[in-house]
């Protein structure tokens, strides 16, 4: 795969054909099979659905205490702390990707700076998030979406970049109302289900 210019997964060759990244419409041509893709939202639908998971990470947060950010679950070697901080990074991360063109995998892998201690300090830093990425859809123009960004998985749409960040954080929305549950947080709101209708999550919480 690697000489055929395939540096990682996900990818498909056949002879010398390549289709790389997470590409079904192009795989499906090379394989000479037919495809239907699942619906599609537009950008506009997934950057309001994008704002309401993270409105939700961001009251939720806020009730965390500095003790129980520190608490790591079975599940995932990864404090709630970083896994709070990492939604509101990994959203971030979008605006960055499509603007510089490119998305390194470190983006994802980065842990929370150490000034954000408390669940508030964490939710304070998802508002400056969710304010940068509104002015950023703001200003958007429609071109800005059918741009290819070089993702650590293969080239991508900005626009199927936008539904991967949109159903990535809300998968890991969910992981955060488990651990609320599980401390004995109560959430100031119900789960917005909503939000995450029709979108491709995960079947598994983890």
């Amino acid at each position: 795969m690697v000489r055929l210019g395939i540096p990682r997964p996900p990818g498909v060759a056949l002879g010398d054909r390549v289709v790389h990244g997470w590409n079904p419409d192009g795989y499906a041509a090379l394989l000479g099979v037919t495809y239907r893709a699942a619906r599609r939202f537009s950008p506009a639908e997934l950057a309001s659905r994008l704002d309401r998971v993270l409105e939700s990470a961001q009251g939720l947060i806020a009730r965390f205490d500095a003790r129980q950010m520190d608490h790591v679950p079975p599940e995932r070697k990864r404090t709630l702390r970083d896994l709070a901080f990492h939604v509101f990074r990994l959203s971030l991360g979008f605006v960055d990707a499509v603007d510089r063109a490119e998305l390194p995998e470190s983006v994802y892998e980065e842990r929370a700076y150490p000034e954000l201690v408390s669940g508030g300090d964490v939710a304070r830093y998802g508002a400056l998030v969710r304010a940068r990425l509104s002015g950023w859809f703001q200003g958007a123009g429609a071109d800005e979406y059918t741009r290819t960004v070089q993702t650590y998985y293969g080239p991508q749409a900005a626009d199927a970049l936008l539904e991967r960040t949109t159903w990535h954080a809300g998968q890991h929305l969910r992981q955060l109302y488990v651990l609320a549950e599980r401390l004995g947080v109560t959430p100031p709101a119900p789960l917005p289900m909503d939000a995450l209708a029709g979108l491709p999550l995960p079947d598994a919480l983890w």
